[in-house]
């Protein structure tokens, strides 16, 4: 009988109590869907970023040179077109990065390797020697890791 009356005497603070956890923990669940859904709209952001500067590769027939492994840098330097271009692609890496360092959107496994092998080419790989002085320092670390490990 003391239990029965200590819960006509409480039920208010149970329930209440009770309503308040419930929205706790569904604030939890609504804010984890939230960054996951956050991710992948960063994600389609990122690509669509990503699209558009190679877009303009296939579009530029200037640009010809900047995946081509055999270019002799000596008789043909880096053009201002490809400069600009490989200087698009250091922007957007390095978007890339801060955004994936943060946890911004579900990460790409293959990225990595991908930018030590975009570097690791004559055109972009002397673009990044001249600018990478110009970049924050851990974003520099990245891409020379990134060049290492190719």
């Amino acid at each position: 009988m003391v239990a029965w009356e200590w819960f006509l005497e409480n039920w208010f603070n149970i329930f209440s109590s009770i309503g308040i956890m419930g929205s706790f923990w569904v604030g939890i669940v609504a804010l984890r869907s939230d960054i996951k859904t956050r991710q992948v709209t960063n994600l389609l952001v990122v690509t669509a970023n990503y699209r558009g500067i190679w877009k303009d590769y296939f579009a530029n027939p200037k640009l010809s040179r900047v995946l081509d492994a055999n270019v002799d840098m000596k008789s043909q330097p880096v053009t201002p077109e490809e400069e600009f271009f490989v200087g698009q692609v250091i922007f957007h890496v390095s978007t890339f990065f801060y955004a994936a360092k943060d946890n911004l959107f579900v990460a790409q496994s293959g990225a990595r390797r991908d930018i030590g092998e975009f570097f690791s080419l004559p055109i972009p790989g002397a673009v990044w020697d001249k600018s990478k002085l110009l970049q924050n320092q851990d974003f520099a670390s990245f891409v020379e890791s990134a060049l290492k490990e190719k």
